[in-house]
């Protein structure tokens, strides 16, 4: 982490964004979105080598390089790293997008298998909690805004974890932002169109994707609906 870290811009005015789960699909589009904003994107997600395909993209454009952090959202000690990181070099956060997700198969709820139940919940509910918990500071010390996009599942037939665990993101994102209805952070949970992403394309992989709304705009949609 400390040498992408390094990468990274000195410390400055311009406004920063945090970007959990970058390396594609509505979160790259998120982040890309961002950088074209102005905003020093901090990009972070497992694989390294779309991390940079990422700052690639984002330096053809002109925009500001991005800080790259690959590490796992699960891994609490990496997180708490990357906060302090955070807190030192810039003071705090503008945006928070948490992206991050993990997908299960598709499966009757009686035969969901016990680890991708665990990882489910892992990722999408406990992940979140504790990312929650370390970045509010960071938010409230500029007035930040979080945005956690929802894809409602629950109940649907075969979408037992992934429903479940999402539906639990969800109630601890709402319970967030009742709480910080009066000191923030603001927080959103927008509810983009059905897009063409590589987990969409696993849960429906006989759809028609030219009906579907691309990444980059719907990305575009949520940064609008927050004012950013």
């Amino acid at each position: 982490m400390a040498e992408h870290l390094s990468a990274g811009h000195k410390p400055g005015p311009q406004k920063v964004a945090l970007v959990t789960g970058a390396s594609r699909g509505l979160g790259a589009a998120l982040a890309e979105a961002l950088g074209h904003r102005g905003y020093h994107v901090i990009a972070v997600a497992r694989t390294v080598g779309a991390l940079e395909e990422l700052d690639d993209r984002l330096r053809n454009a002109g925009c500001q390089p991005a800080t790259l952090a690959p590490m796992d959202v699960m891994e609490s000690p990496a997180m708490m790293q990357l906060t302090a990181a955070i807190a030192k070099r810039w003071g705090g956060l503008d945006v928070w997008v948490h992206t991050a997700i993990h997908a299960a198969p598709l499966t009757p709820a009686g035969h969901v298998d016990g680890k991708d139940w665990e990882n489910s919940f892992k990722v999408n509910a406990t992940a979140t909690q504790n990312l929650i918990g370390l970045l509010e500071p960071l938010l409230r010390a500029r007035h930040g805004v979080a945005i956690i996009p929802d894809d409602p599942r629950g109940g649907q037939k075969f979408f037992g974890a992934y429903g479940a665990s999402k539906a639990a993101q969800m109630a601890i994102a709402s319970s967030w932002k009742a709480e910080s209805a009066r000191l923030g952070p603001e927080v959103l949970m927008p509810h983009p169109k059905p897009m063409p992403t590589a987990i969409r394309g696993r849960f429906f992989p006989g759809e028609d994707r030219s009906t579907l709304s691309p990444c980059t705009i719907e990305a575009e949609a949520i940064l609008d609906e927050a004012g950013l």
